[in-house]
Formats: C-alpha cells, sequence, structure tokens
C-alpha cells in the first residue's frame, strides 16, 4: 500500500505545498503523544513535533474532547457574524498582553502565521502612512506568502515568483556560537545593537532623514529566538537595546511568536525573556495544538482601533472559525491553570545536560544552547566548528529509517534541520514529554551519531 501510495503522490501531488527530506517520502499512519507511527506500527519519537504546532503531544484528549464538542454546538459561521468562543479568546489574550505589556490592545484572526503575518504588515503600512520598507533579522523566518517571503531573509523563497512587496532590509542577528572571538556574549550583543543604531547616524546610510526625523523604514520584524534560522537564542541584553533604538527612531516592532509561542520557551511568549514591550505580536500553530488552521495577532490599541483599522480592512472567510477558536480557548484556559512555565524550565533543564553529554562524548556536537524546551545542537565536522550538514543529512535518513532501538524494540526518530548551514538539529518536543521519554531521545541520538559517523 506505501508503494502505491508513494505512486500516486510522485503522479498526483503537488511537491510544492511539502519538503520531502527522505527518498522516499516518509508516510505516517497515527500518532499519540510524542510519537508517529507508520504502517508496521514502528513508533518514532517526534522531537519537532510539527515544527511546534502541536506543543501538548499527539491526540491530546482534552483538545479532542474540546473540538468535539464544537462539532456537537457550532461547528461553522460564517466570518461576519460573532460567536462566543473568538469573543472569549481574543479577551484571555488581550488581557494577558494588558497585564505583561502594559498597553490596551485588540487581537485578529486568521487561518495561518503567514496569513497573519500579512494582515500584521496591513497594520504596519496603515499606522505609517504606508511605508512599505521593514526591517528582519538574517536567518529569520516569517512565512512563504508573498509578502511574507520580502522579509524573510532566505532568497530561495522569492526566487521563483519576484517581489509582491519591497523586499526588507535585513539585519545581522546575534549568533553567540559564532560570534568574533574574544568577546563575551553580553559584549556581542552591544556590538550587534551599536552596529544597527549606525544606521541612523547620517542620512546617507539609507534609512534616516534627520532634518525631519523620519525613518523610512515602518517597523522591525523579529523572531525572539530564531526558528528555521537554527533555534538561536541572542544575548539577554540585545532587545533591550535595539528596542530602545528602534523607540528613538519611531520605528515599530513585531515580534513573531508563531513558532516560539505558547510556552515553547517556558512563557507565553519568548519575548517575554528579554524585558521589551513589543507593538505587535502575531502568533499561530499551536494555538490549537495542530487541530484547527487558526493564528492571529495582538495590537497595542492606537494601531488597530475600529477607527484606524475598521471593518473590512482584512478578511478572510475561514479566519476566527469556531472549532479553531474552541481549541484556542482550551490552550488558554489550560495555560492559566498553571504550572507549565516550572514544568518547562525544568524538563528543558534536563534535556539540556543530556545534549551536554552527547556533547562530551561526541565532539561533533559542537555547541548545544536551550531556552525552555526550544533547544539546539550544532553538528560541526571534528574541528568543532565546521559546519557538518552532511553528517545531519545522514542521522535524518537514519532516524525516519525506523531501524533504530531501544530496549530490545526498533523504533524511529524524528528530527528537525535548521540553521544557517542546514547543520543544527532544532529540538521542539512535546511539553508533556517525560524524563523517559528525554532519557529515550538521548540514547536514539547517540546511536544516530555513531552509525551516522560510520556510514560517513
Amino acid at each position: 500500500m506505501t508503494v502505491d501510495l508513494l505512486a500516486d503522490e510522485a503522479k498526483y501531488c503537488s511537491f510544492g505545498d511539502t519538503v520531502h527530506y527522505v527518498d522516499p517520502p516518509k508516510i505516517f499512519e497515527r500518532c499519540e503523544g510524542s510519537y508517529m507511527f507508520d504502517a508496521q506500527g514502528i513508533p518514532y519519537l517526534d522531537l519537532q513535533m510539527w515544527y511546534s504546532a502541536v506543543n501538548f503531544g499527539y491526540a491530546n484528549p482534552r483538545f479532542n474532547n474540546a473540538l468535539k464538542r464544537q462539532l456537537d454546538i457550532l461547528p461553522q459561521v460564517a466570518s461576519q457574524y460573532l460567536h462566543p468562543t473568538k469573543i472569549e479568546l481574543a479577551k484571555l489574550i488581550a488581557q494577558d498582553a494588558e497585564r505583561k505589556f502594559g498597553l490596551p490592545g485588540r487581537v485578529h484572526f486568521n487561518v495561518g502565521g503567514s496569513q497573519s503575518i500579512e494582515d500584521s504588515l496591513k497594520l504596519v503600512r496603515n499606522a505609517s502612512n504606508g511605508k512599505s520598507l521593514m526591517f528582519a533579522f538574517e536567518g529569520g523566518y516569517h512565512g512563504r506568502t508573498l509578502g511574507a517571503s520580502a522579509i524573510t531573509s532566505s532568497y530561495r523563497y522569492r526566487r521563483r515568483f519576484g517581489h509582491f512587496s519591497d523586499r526588507a532590509q535585513f539585519i545581522p542577528f546575534p549568533y553567540p556560537f559564532r560570534r568574533p572571538p574574544g568577546m563575551t556574549a553580553e559584549e556581542y550583543g552591544e556590538h550587534c545593537v551599536a552596529e544597527f543604531a549606525r544606521l541612523f547616524e547620517t542620512e546617507y546610510h539609507g534609512v534616516w532623514d534627520p532634518k525631519v526625523g523620519q525613518s523610512e523604514y515602518a517597523a522591525f520584524y523579529a523572531e525572539a529566538i530564531q526558528g528555521t534560522g537554527g533555534y538561536v537564542i541572542p544575548p539577554r541584553n540585545f532587545f533591550i537595546g535595539l528596542k530602545k533604538v528602534l523607540d528613538e527612531h519611531g520605528i515599530l516592532f513585531v515580534a513573531d511568536e508563531i513558532q516560539m509561542g505558547f510556552y515553547r520557551t517556558g512563557k507565553l511568549w519568548a519575548i517575554e525573556h528579554f524585558g521589551v514591550k513589543p507593538d505587535i505580536v502575531v502568533f499561530g500553530k499551536s494555538l490549537t495544538n495542530g487541530l484547527n488552521p487558526l493564528a492571529g495577532l495582538w495590537a497595542r490599541e492606537e494601531l488597530i482601533n475600529p477607527t484606524i483599522f475598521p471593518p473590512g480592512s482584512t478578511h478572510s472567510s475561514f479566519a476566527s472559525n469556531p472549532l479553531g477558536t474552541a481549541l484556542g480557548l482550551e490552550t488558554m484556559k489550560m495555560l492559566a491553570e498553571g504550572g507549565y512555565e516550572a514544568s518547562v524550565a525544568e524538563k528543558g533543564a534536563y534535556f539540556l545536560e543530556g545534549l551536554k553529554d552527547l556533547q562530551r562524548r561526541h565532539k561533533e556536537v559542537a555547541d548545544v544552547d536551550g531556552l525552555g524546551l526550544a533547544l539546539r545542537a550544532e553538528i560541526c565536522t571534528g574541528d568543532g566548528f565546521t559546519p557538518n550538514k552532511a553528517l545531519l543529512d545522514r542521522m535524518v535518513d537514519i532516524g525516519l529509517s525506523g531501524t533504530l532501538e531501544h530496549q530490545g524494540r526498533q523504533m524511529g526518530l524524528v528530527l528537525d534541520v535548521g540553521g544557517y548551514y542546514k547543520n543544527v538539529i532544532t529540538f521542539a518536543p512535546s511539553l508533556h514529554i517525560t524524563h523517559a521519554e528525554i532519557d529515550q531521545a538521548m540514547v536514539l541520538l547517540d546511536q544516530l551519531l555513531l552509525r551516522a559517523k560510520k556510514a560517513g
């Protein structure tokens, strides 16, 4: 059956809506908790959880039941009408933001992260009298729609399609493992801020008109921790310095929390770790634990009130659909019950210690780092610095072959590849992962490394 399915996929499916990490592509048939299962029933420990879209585990009964309840009450309604869970979910997110940032605001929904980035671009352009230029980071990823790809640093997402809008000016993101020799992480953070601030010293750097005190740029889009860029965690002083420069020059700060939101890092929003207040927060993925396409944004009142952003400013037929908002409301209620900040921090520290032990035993594990359960392992050659994409590719292949072994049982391992050089394992395990499963992950990773090195 698998052979027939792959033949039909090769003939009838667009390859443009997927990524074939291995050849042949992997087909999974069911999932539960931290595991995916193939047609043979082999379990694959998933350490990326659908790019952090399933923070709370596959087939989570609480979310499944919330979805079933909503199916029996109000499964669909046109988006020009209201339903209770949309209002209740927006209220919870907005009230949380006001408590944390001291800023009243509103929530706007859409069907995916890229679409919500597009909505945020409309907000920003509207608030800045149509300015279309943005700052973003090298290594940043904000989506693959035409507008979102313009602020995503990878040219390959734009190469075939041209420019729908002005491409962002990409600014170096502080990358502690690859910082200049002789600098502490904090000094490196200050250095990166100073390099950005230098752009505003004179009109001839192309971003600032000192005669009228205006920037040509409307906003800075940032992931607090880079996702596709390799789960790079900046020095803690970096965003404070960056935000100061932005505030001095009237540039909005947009926090992209699509991958890191909903306690991936141990807080609702990753930007909370860095002591700054965003003007806009874009979220998605695990808002519904992967059961429904729903995303959105929070923006402070001055940017999104009905006078400046009236009805019909942007719209989608399935935005704020009741199945999605019911699931999102369940997520927020569950998080409000408490315990996630402590448990994610504790499990993240335990996972990181396991990675450090691997690093001591395998010189190819050149750097490990983490914040909560967003963790990274940078795979290099024996010199401990040169990226080793080939080794990581072999690891991914072996993991998805389902031929690993743990306590006498055949298993597989699902990893995600990221980083500027595609040599970083980006770990986003379930927030409900157990210590036993973390121990299992380390055993499987050790096997992967040994086998992949031997195969090379």
